[in-house]
């Protein structure tokens, strides 16, 4: 009796890790959409990135959707932004060439991918200084993330290696819960 019991339990462990393992692989292959999320509860989609299962790697691509984001032209140059009462934040796609892969576990060349700066209404030109990285994490739906804080200069000039993605852990910090208009990204 008993050494049915750790069998079933072993069973019903098996099939949880199977299903979670099959739903983590649908979560990062195909087409999926690209959100932010308001204070206000308000989901905005910009954009989608495809996913296709390289193996070990997944690649990626990231397509904003012009027409769910508004033309702002800062600094002597055009920016696709999301418009909010108290703030503007704008979109930065990454200037450099890079892998354009993550894995199941790391997510930087996609957060790369998902630059944003942002503004008040009042402000006159681009505040890179602003930058806003969103760290990524896998969840039930997709992919969910938070806001860090970094500053675009760092990526004014390429990079010695264009295969490490140059805002590692040391080069972000996390944004105050609530600091930012849009505080929060999700792919779905």
């Amino acid at each position: 009796m008993r050494r049915s019991l750790c069998l079933s339990r072993l069973w019903a462990l098996a099939v949880g890790f199977l299903l979670a393992a099959t739903a983590q692989a649908q979560t990062l292959s195909g087409p999926k959409t690209i959100a932010l999320h308001s204070r206000d509860g308000q989901v905005m989609p910009i954009g989608t990135v495809n996913f296709e299962p390289q193996g070990e790697t997944i690649g990626f691509t990231v397509k904003m959707d012009p027409l769910k984001l508004k033309d702002f032209f800062l600094s002597m140059r055009e920016f696709k932004c999301a418009e909010g009462p108290q703030e503007i934040q704008c979109y930065v796609p990454y200037p450099y060439a890079q892998p354009g892969t993550i894995t199941r576990t790391d997510f930087s060349w996609l957060e790369h991918s998902l630059l944003f700066f942002y503004k008040q209404p009042s402000d006159f030109g681009a505040k890179l200084w602003n930058g806003v990285y969103y760290r990524l994490k896998l969840s039930g739906q997709g992919l969910v993330g938070e806001p860090q804080a970094v500053d675009m200069g760092l990526i004014g000039v390429p990079p010695e290696n264009l295969n490490v993605p140059p805002f590692a852990p040391t080069e972000r910090s996390d944004m105050t819960p609530g600091a930012r208009w849009f505080d929060k990204l999700t792919i779905e």
